[in-house]
């Protein structure tokens, strides 16, 4: 929730600050460094054992919160909110075939 609330606030950075909506540079500027920092963020998360890799939902899930906060930060709340639906279902999902 602290990752997509975040990415929220700074894609509302520049629309507080006055910045034209048309103005490319601001939006793409932030988003691409909230994609690399999430990107590092989220591969801190994955580990490796001896044969096995753990945290990729993880890794995945806080990348996909990032990207729903851009959405939501953007103005396309609608997408996030429907994205949010077809996430919960995904996880929902897997964590039930997984063991399988």
């Amino acid at each position: 929730m602290l990752v997509t609330f975040g990415t929220t606030l700074l894609a509302l950075l520049p629309v507080q600050l006055g910045m034209a909506l048309d103005s490319t540079d601001a939006f793409s500027r932030i988003i691409q460094g909230i994609v690399t920092g999430i990107s590092f963020l989220g591969g801190g998360t994955i580990l490796r054992d001896r044969d096995r890799v753990r945290g990729l939902t993880s890794a995945a899930a806080i990348w996909v919160a990032a990207a729903l906060g851009l959405l939501i930060g953007c103005g396309l709340w609608q997408l996030g909110l429907g994205s949010v639906l077809i996430c919960w279902i995904i996880l929902k999902v897997v964590k039930q075939i997984e063991p399988l």
